[in-house]
Parts: structure tokens; C-alpha cells; sequence
């Protein structure tokens, strides 16, 4: 039987998953489709019951982790703010008294969309707001390895993720909108491999992976469309037509999980579409999005707006 993640039913029944960022957008995806795979994933985020973080957004950790159970995993919602040395080092003996082990760390931890200004030079962006920006997208993320890794090499095999947006390549060739975010998101990139050279000695791989286009909650939001309706906001937005849902990179998570040579990618900055042409899983509509390939091709180079050949 193969489940919707396009592995084998129950393929990560042996996986602990540590999904940090989990509470919408990427990190919810992921979490769904680990948990489709079978694994028991531990959730984390700012935004639990009624408390919310500087985003707030409705979206919580607990809707998450139902979502993980309700796909055949164990979803498991812990309040932690990845900035809190204290809170993270808690969050890994937690896992550590009733898991045993940590095999799939996600570094998904983000929390800066509303406080980039685009287009602003470095002078004329709120410096307050972009720094925090940078501790969103580095710090929280170093903090998280440093206590999670230690158990995940505690056996061989371990899979570290560190989201960005943007591969290695594109983000090297182009400025993305805002000195700010260009550094956070270039940083993610250059973690997932220089956290490779640490790892790759201790039989673990680490990889950066970017989704495209995104349909988070945020962005159907911002063009007032549904998952439904999501197709209309292409009248917004004409190269809209190559986005993808949550639900595709949470699968090329969990294919990367499932591969037992996924060490071949250690140290490489990989994408959703690119992954999805390796091990043949697709977006919810049956498509393969190659978001990143289309930008260059069609986006950047001024051509109209057209998905042909790319998904």
C-alpha cells in the first residue's frame, strides 16, 4: 500500500521527527507528511492554544500535530521559542526521556514575513526590524543544532533540513529584494553545508531545501484565494501559475527521510520540484511544480507567464 507521501504505508514507523517551525506554511506540511509516512513528529512553535506569537496568525502547533496523527503518525505539539537557549535544551531532554533518539531534524524556523521592507536599501530599511529578521533566520536555527544534533548522531543516519527559500545557485546569481533577507536566506544555504562537514563524520547528512512558490496561508490570504480558488489569483499575479502547496516539499522531506542513500546529498542545496523529478512524488493536483527552473526560464527572463513543460 503507498501512502499520499508516495512511500510505502508506515515507511517512517520507526522515525522521530523534530519539525521546528511547524505551526503553518512549510513546516505544517511537513509535519503532515512525515506523520503520512508514519513517523511520530514533535511539533514546535510560538503559537499554542490562545497565545500567539508577533505573526498573529490563527494557525497552532496543536492544529499541526492533529493534522500529523490524524495522517497515521504521532503528532506531538511542544510551546517553543527557538530563540531561548533554555527553551530548546528543554525541548531535546523531552525527546530524549520519552523518544530515546532523533532521526529527521527540520529546521523551519522563520517568523520574518512581515518584517521585510522590499525594495528598501540597507539604509533605508527599519534597522530594528531587520536585524531581528537575522536573528529569526540564523540564530534560531544554530541554537536548535546545537542541542539537537547531539542526539541525532547519537545513532548513524540522521537527517538535518535546513529550510530556506531559494536554492544555493539562484540565490548566489540574484538579489533577493532586500539586504536583509538576502542575508537570511543566502545564510540557510551556507548552514546546510558547513553543518555537513560537521555531520558527514558521524554517518548524518544535512542538506538545505527550498520550496517555490508557496501557497501557505499567508500567501492565499494575501491574494484573498482559497486552495480552492487558488488558480484566480493568477490574475494578480500571472507567474502565480507555477506555485505549489505546503504538502509538496513536506514530501520531498519525507522521501529524503525514507532514502536510505540519502547521504549522496550531503552538503547539497536542494528543491521540492527538483527532488520531485528524482523520486516521482507530485503536489496534490498530480503535478510536479519546477518552481525554481521556471523563475530563471520564464519569471526573470520577462516571458509571460506560462507553466507549460514546468509542471
Amino acid at each position: 500500500m503507498v501512502s499520499d507521501t508516495h512511500l510505502p504505508t508506515g515507511a517512517l514507523a520507526e522515525t522521530v521527527a523534530l519539525v521546528a517551525g511547524g505551526t503553518r506554511g512549510a513546516g505544517r506540511g511537513i509535519a503532515h507528511k512525515l506523520g503520512a509516512a508514519g513517523a511520530t513528529v514533535y511539533v514546535t512553535g510560538r503559537t499554542s492554544g490562545r497565545e500567539r506569537s508577533e505573526y498573529g496568525r490563527p494557525e497552532t502547533i496543536e492544529e499541526t500535530a492533529e493534522l500529523v496523527t490524524a495522517a497515521g503518525g504521532k503528532g506531538i505539539a511542544v510551546k517553543v521559542d527557538h530563540l531561548d537557549a533554555t527553551q530548546v535544551e528543554a525541548l531535546i531532554e523531552r525527546i530524549r526521556a520519552e523518544s530515546g533518539r532523533l532521526d529527521v531534524l527540520v529546521n523551519d524556523i522563520w517568523g520574518g514575513e512581515y518584517l521585510v521592507e522590499w525594495n528598501k536599501s540597507v539604509w533605508e530599511h527599519d534597522l530594528a526590524k531587520g536585524l531581528r529578521m537575522l536573528r529569526l533566520a540564523i540564530d534560531t536555527h544554530l541554537i536548535t543544532a546545537h542541542y539537537a544534533l547531539p542526539l541525532m548522531i547519537a545513532r548513524p543516519g540522521g537527517l538535518l533540513v535546513e529550510m530556506t527559500d531559494g536554492t544555493a545557485e539562484y540565490n548566489a546569481d540574484n538579489y533577493r529584494l532586500s539586504p536583509f533577507y538576502d542575508l537570511a536566506k543566502v545564510a540557510v544555504n551556507r548552514m546546510g553545508w558547513t553543518l555537513a562537514k560537521d555531520l558527514e563524520r558521524h554517518d548524518a547528512t544535512a542538506v538545505s531545501l527550498t520550496p517555490g512558490w508557496m501557497r501557505s496561508e499567508i500567501m492565499l490570504e494575501h491574494y484573498g484565494v482559497t486552495e480552492d480558488t487558488w488558480r484566480t489569483a493568477t490574475e494578480q499575479e500571472p507567474h502565480f501559475v507555477i506555485s505549489e502547496t505546503p504538502r509538496f516539499v513536506g514530501r520531498a522531506v519525507a522521501a529524503l527521510a525514507a532514502d536510505p542513500e540519502r547521504g549522496r546529498w550531503n552538503g547539497e542545496s536542494l528543491s521540492s520540484g527538483g527532488l520531485a523529478q528524482i523520486y516521482g512524488f507530485t503536489d496534490v493536483d498530480g503535478s510536479r511544480p519546477d518552481c525554481w527552473r521556471y523563475v530563471r526560464e520564464v519569471q526573470d527572463a520577462g516571458l509571460p507567464a506560462d507553466a507549460t513543460g514546468y509542471r
